[in-house]
């Protein structure tokens, strides 16, 4: 990468953009490692899918002189997946319950699981919201996306129960108490199917409306297309008489993306992963 391409580079790394997703995924990978992670809980795997998305975003960022994410209807897939992994922790798990005062547990050991919890369920989710309104690009889903993001939560469930019939040794069997058949039957496991389904078609409409009024606010205008990179128009702009370097120019600002994301953690800490 010649001059120009290493200035685009260090103008992406002195965006708010850059650092609000280097962010997420310090609170992502901190959350994750301070606590036993379980790859059968839906906190864990939504969690490492979120880290991996960000990751990949700082690297597209980084190798397209942008500040727009990449994939825009998975970004959206990935910011409904964790707000899931928030909302069931905090109202079906913790039952509304003040997740601060587990922070500074006089216990050591439950003061690192609470805060463990406190990044995956609360922080990180927060943070991908707030990266999916403020930064781009923006009207690049569609509202038929909903049905096909909520796959993965349903499909999910479908798993552990396929799973708790074929392994019934399994050390945690049902990770979570709205999976588990055992008191109520498979008819209330439906039910409870049934109800997160509305939720989750619910709570991905607001993904996408959230989406909808950011770009109605006009921040994002510029960042619709999928040209107009000002960091790549700059090098082609200044580029220009180089008549070496302008063919490559002109190709990285086709290519770039727009320039613009008691306690209640102690209730059920070992169960939600």
């Amino acid at each position: 990468m010649g001059k120009s391409g290493e200035g685009i580079n260090m103008r992406v790394y002195a965006t708010p953009q850059f650092w609000w997703r280097a962010v997420i995924v310090a609170c992502g990978l901190s959350g994750l490692l301070m606590n036993e992670t379980r790859i059968v809980y839906y906190t864990s795997q939504s969690n490492l899918i979120t880290l991996g998305f960000f990751v990949g975003a700082l690297y597209w960022m980084l190798k397209r002189g942008t500040t727009a994410a990449p994939a825009p209807r998975l970004r959206g897939a990935v910011t409904l997946w964790i707000l899931i992994t928030c909302l069931i922790s905090h109202f079906m798990l913790s039952h509304g319950a003040n997740p601060l005062p587990g922070l500074a547990d006089p216990d050591p050991t439950a003061a690192t699981v609470n805060r463990s919890l406190f990044l995956v369920h609360y922080v990180v989710p927060l943070m991908v919201l707030l990266d999916w309104v403020f930064f781009g690009p923006h009207r690049q889903v569609r509202w038929a996306d909903i049905a096909l993001w909520i796959l993965f939560p349903l499909g999910y469930g479908l798993v552990i129960e396929f799973r708790a019939v074929l392994v019934p040794e399994a050390p945690v069997q049902y990770p979570y108490f709205f999976l588990d058949p055992t008191a109520h039957g498979y008819g209330w496991v439906v039910g409870q199917f049934v109800r997160l389904a509305v939720i989750f078609a619910v709570l991905g409409a607001v993904v996408v409306g959230l989406d909808r009024l950011a770009s109605l606010a006009g921040r994002p205008r510029r960042d619709r297309g999928r040209g107009g990179d000002a960091f790549a128009d700059a090098s082609a702009s200044s580029s220009g008489s180089d008549g070496a370097s302008s063919g490559a120019s002109a190709s990285a600002s086709a290519g770039a993306g727009p320039v613009e994301s008691g306690s209640g953690l102690s209730e059920g800490a070992l169960r939600q992963g």
